[in-house]
């Protein structure tokens, strides 16, 4: 035993004396795909190297494993996301997963050590590349025994589902929600998030080529019912829901029509949360859904009541009434994680990817080397058709 010690004892004084210099150290150099000034993605971003970064004593150096090409990434480069990086020399990206490779002289090697998985929480700007220096506080540990691409888009879309079946609407086993563009990753763990919970989930895709193809890989994940956009281009839409009751919650990130829609199959008293608008058109609602979204039966019972009182009493009636009306809001995950909720986002990313482990959570991507980055944002962009999404691996 005392051989042993002494054996190891050499070993850990070497790692603090490696950490103590890494405080004035610097990280290797990086390839990096930056932008000087918005426009298309495929026109203005450009792959280069970047000069090593000092490592402070509170910094944790990682070599990034992983980070997807979300549609917002795009949209900043575009210049038409609400935040954006300064100009010029931006690093594009947004989330991601990396592996410590080195740690700042002041860092707790409790908290992190060098081989852990992270991902920058909250995310943070600047993650298509290679390697990223940034202070400890910034990174948080997860687990290493899941596929790279899940850990790397664990924090945007799963966490968006996620948070948005907990926070707008009190749902309990048996209810229903309805949401469009329920391909997407968003909604496609809607859907299993919400089987898990005894939750029923109507979905909305839209008409293209495979559309027969896409219900039934959404009936797999555990979809109740999936129609087309066209398919509910009828008057009653209500019939529809056969023995599901009617939705309490409605999720939309398209708008347009199908916004519209979402709200016809709402109950009274229902809410659509809005998170996205793929379709760049605004969210429309007829003044019928917000003021008469009610059942047939508290119908008949209004047009009793019109009969036995003068319209002003009505009107004072229907505003003291509760439960009949609709509610529409916003969700942007960005702005919720920038409040304090850094750590309710952390345990219930440690939740999403112990669901990833447990073969109870996944959804569609491609991996594609970094190497290939032009034909991965090809890909993304919608040049090859529909992809799936397109996750660099580094």
């Amino acid at each position: 035993m005392g051989c042993a010690v002494r054996l190891l004892l050499p070993v850990a004084a070497k790692r603090l004396t490696t950490a103590r210099r890494l405080s004035t150290s610097t990280s290797p150099p990086a390839t990096a795909v930056l932008y000087d000034h918005h426009g298309p993605p495929d026109q203005v971003l450009r792959v280069a190297e970047l000069p090593a970064a000092e490592i402070g004593d509170r910094d944790v150096c990682v070599r990034m494993l992983a980070a997807p090409i979300n549609p917002s990434d795009l949209n900043r480069v575009e210049g038409v996301y609400p935040v954006r990086p300064p100009l010029p020399a931006a690093v594009a990206g947004y989330e991601g997963v990396g592996q410590v490779h080195a740690l700042g002289g002041a860092v707790d090697s409790a908290l992190l050590s060098p081989g852990d998985w992270v991902i920058p929480s909250p995310p943070s700007l600047g993650t298509w590349q290679t390697y990223i220096v940034k202070p400890a506080s910034a990174w948080h540990r997860v687990r290493s025994d899941v596929p790279p691409q899940y850990a790397a888009t664990v924090t945007v879309n799963p966490l968006t589902a996620l948070r948005m079946l907990q926070h707008f609407v009190n749902l309990t086993p048996g209810d229903t929600l309805v949401q469009n563009g329920a391909t997407s990753i968003v909604g496609q763990c809607v859907i299993q998030l919400a089987k898990l919970h005894g939750l029923r989930t109507i979905n909305i895709i839209r008409d293209r080529p495979g559309s027969e193809e896409a219900k039934d890989k959404l009936k797999q994940l555990g979809a109740d019912q999936v129609f087309t956009e066209s398919q509910l281009d009828i008057k009653n839409i209500k019939s529809l829901l056969g023995a599901l009751p009617e939705p309490a919650l409605g999720l939309n990130c398209v708008g347009g029509n199908a916004a519209s829609v979402i709200l016809k199959f709402l109950r009274q008293g229902g809410t659509m949360v809005t998170y996205g608008g793929m379709s760049k058109k605004p969210v429309t609602v007829s003044t019928s859904s917000f003021i008469f979204k009610w059942s047939d039966r508290l119908s008949n019972f209004v047009c009793n009541i019109l009969q036995l009182c003068t319209p002003s009493v009505f009107t004072n009636l229907l505003l003291e009434a509760s439960g009949i009306d609709l509610s529409l809001r916003g969700f942007w995950l960005q702005k919720w994680m920038s409040s304090d909720k850094v750590e309710e986002s952390r345990t219930m990313i440690d939740y999403l990817l112990d669901l990833v482990h447990e073969g109870k959570l996944k959804y569609e991507m491609e991996l594609t080397p970094f190497s290939d980055f032009r034909l991965a944002l090809d890909k993304a962009l919608g040049k090859h058709g529909s992809q799936p999404k397109q996750v660099l691996k580094f």
